[in-house]
């Protein structure tokens, strides 16, 4: 039986493992098993965002784009020094999602931010403001 570790040191822990080992896949194996040994597979969102907030405080963020197209290098470049210039991280490391309903523009992730430069988004701002 698993000895049951609150979130913070599981995220302590698990992004100082990520961040000196060059196999992350047996990190990732022992968080799993743990989770499944101590029946809290259902936090399993909870805790990665856990260890995504560690990881930034550490210099390394994840940033998830989202966009209606794939991004060119010079997107991806200038996405990655803004979240870099923001967030003030050492490494960044984007993870791109295609969501043909934003129709244009982008919108960046970051563990506990959001930057949302949408098409979409913009005409909702305008449907609001039009119906004031």
């Amino acid at each position: 039986m698993a000895i049951r570790l609150s979130r913070r040191k599981i995220a302590s822990y698990i992004a100082s493992r990520l961040l000196s080992v060059k196999d992350d896949t047996a990190v990732l194996q022992e968080l799993a098993g743990y989770l499944i040994d101590s029946k809290r597979t259902n936090e399993l969102e909870l805790i990665v965002r856990d260890i995504e907030y560690e990881l930034q405080n550490r210099g390394v963020v994840l940033a998830r784009v989202t966009s209606a197209t794939d991004l060119t290098k010079a997107t991806e470049e200038a996405v990655a020094k803004l979240v870099q210039d923001h967030s003030g991280a050492s490494k960044v490391y984007l993870q791109q999602f295609i969501d043909t309903d934003l129709i244009g523009g982008l919108r960046v992730d970051l563990p506990g931010h959001r930057l949302d430069a949408t098409v979409a988004r913009r005409l909702a701002t305008l449907r609001a403001n039009y119906k004031k």
